[in-house]
């Protein structure tokens, strides 16, 4: 560590707002967690179908009582801590006063209420948008875009709206007083250049699909330059120390690629959270779909290109809901993970499922059409839910090499090295499943905690702790287990891949209208 200006006792406060929960993190120059505090969280309520919002004062509300916790507890770690840092959930928006107070509810990225396109995109384009193949992928991010619904439902409150903030803008303006944010947590249906990192220029398209005066936007910062400092009100609601500077880092799966290590495109990320994504950090930028840019990365001028399932790991847990019972009861017996025990019920089960194949398109994505539906094929009288729960981790993987091969043949540059962060890389199955299916050796990190570490090192940069984030990733990340690929499995799971799972999004493709079409689920223009 010679020629950097850092001790081993220097720490940062770094808070991970989550889905599920929000954690207050104490992490030191090796990256090494000192003390953490976890409080679950009540992700959301709905107050009509498909919605999904959260009051952003009960956010904060759980923030303090978390910082004050950790800083109550570690009142000698505490005067080690050099600076403070955030990441939050991304696309969850709050609409706020001139003194920062909300004025609605947020809304959560889980939303899924639509605005009407048809009041944004003039009619004389959609024929020409629809030649070249644009005009779905257009009124779905219009449709998508929080404040156009707002705009179009409740405009008085739109009016009232002094600044509309990213939930991390929203936790920066309580802490520090001022309205800023950092380009990392710009990922959501905003007017931001993400090839310039900046919002976007006075005659941009995406002023017209995206209804945001640039007025009520807050100013951005680079990941790990300074944001402000604690304030004095702030320091009395969190316990954080008056006048401790605050960095800008990045959303939490931006962090928690960081956290990983990842900074190169030789290196894919997976996360295996709520949603499975895989990630690789370039210098260029690429768009893996037309019109759909990279996400801003959590190190300044680089960008994330990200293929997602949208359901993710989330279907782990529908599994646990639906057929786990005894492996949960096991769980809240043995305090261990139910991961553990879901491992222990899929050990006699032979890879690829003796044939048993998943689609995980629970809820479809940008890689396929609205219409897509999950499917799962090949069930014999052996396939017991044993075999299901292997078939669902399984397909996830498969959906994620895919995106893996989409991400390769658009960046041109092979991916080498696999890192798997998240809930579900807790299981080793699911770990060794990643490996074969691959065909690529999976690493896991050293904490489980890759969010709040990634957010830790934008703050180590910008505290000249390290000089730059090669050096601060090196120093800070490690790999923990590593999962080799079995040879054999490979070769199968290679087979099922091309053979099969490749060609059954396709061959189904006309079914799942067909489905919709008399069902109408799920709904659509």
């Amino acid at each position: 560590m010679s020629g950097e200006k850092n001790t081993t006792q220097d720490l940062v406060l770094s808070v991970d707002a989550g889905t599920q929960s929000i954690r207050a993190a104490l992490i030191d120059v090796r990256g090494n967690i000192k003390a953490i505090v976890k409080t679950p969280i009540q992700p959301y309520f709905s107050e009509h179908p498909g919605w999904a919002e959260q009051r952003p004062d009960y956010y904060w509300d759980v923030f303090c009582k978390t910082t004050h916790q950790l800083l109550q507890d570690q009142e000698v770690l505490k005067k080690h801590v050099k600076g403070v840092t955030l990441t939050t959930q991304r696309a969850t928006m709050v609409n706020v006063d001139q003194n920062g107070n909300p004025l609605r509810p947020a809304i959560i990225w889980l939303d899924q209420r639509k605005a009407d396109s048809r009041k944004i995109l003039p009619a004389p384009l959609r024929p020409l948008l629809k030649t070249v193949n644009l005009l779905d992928t257009l009124e779905n991010v219009i449709q998508e875009c929080e404040a156009n619904w707002i705009c179009q439902h409740q405009p008085d409150i739109w009016e009232k709206t002094h600044k509309y903030l990213v939930l991390s803008g929203f936790f920066t303006h309580r802490l520090t007083g001022e309205f800023v944010d950092s380009t990392g947590n710009n990922v959501g249906y905003l007017p931001f250049d993400n090839k310039t990192y900046q919002w976007a220029g006075k005659f941009d398209f995406k002023w017209r699909i995206f209804k945001v005066e640039k007025e009520k936007l807050p100013r951005l910062v680079k990941p790990s330059e300074m944001m402000g400092a604690i304030t004095k009100k702030a320091s009395a609601e969190t316990g954080i120390p008056e006048g401790l500077p605050v960095f800008a880092a990045g959303s939490d799966k931006g962090c928690e690629i960081l956290g990983s290590g990842c900074l190169t495109p030789e290196t894919g990320c997976l996360s295996f959270g709520t949603i499975a994504t895989f990630d690789v950090a370039t210098p260029k930028y690429v768009e893996l779909h037309p019109m759909i840019p990279p996400f801003p990365a959590s190190v300044p001028d680089t960008y994330y290109t990200e293929v997602s399932i949208f359901r993710g790991f989330w279907m782990v847990s529908w599994f646990k809901e639906e057929f786990g019972l005894q492996e949960c009861m096991l769980a809240e017996k043995t305090a261990e993970p139910p991961e553990k025990f879901f491992d222990y019920l899929i050990q006699d089960v032979p890879a690829g499922s003796k044939g048993l194949m998943l689609q995980p398109y629970w809820t479809p994505g940008r890689e396929v059409d609205a219409f897509a539906k999950g499917s799962i094929i090949g069930f014999g009288d052996v396939h017991s839910r044993a075999y299901l729960y292997r078939a669902l981790l399984e397909g996830l993987v498969y959906g994620l090499r895919e995106g893996g091969e989409l991400t390769q043949r658009k960046t041109k540059i092979p991916v080498t090295r696999l890192k798997v962060s998240g809930g579900g890389s807790q299981s080793d199955a699911a770990m060794q499943i990643t490996a074969d299916i691959f065909g690529i050796a999976a690493e896991r990190p050293h904490t489980f905690e890759t969010s709040a570490l990634g957010a830790a090192i934008d703050a180590a940069v910008g505290l000249k702790l390290y000089s730059d984030f090669a050096s601060a990733v090196t120093n800070m990340t490690r790999t923990g287990r590593v999962f080799e690929p079995d040879k054999d499995n490979h070769g199968l799971y290679d087979n099922l891949y091309r053979r099969v799972y490749l060609k059954m999004y396709e061959r189904l493709k006309p079914l799942f209208r067909d489905i919709r079409d008399i069902t109408g689920y799920p709904a659509g223009n």
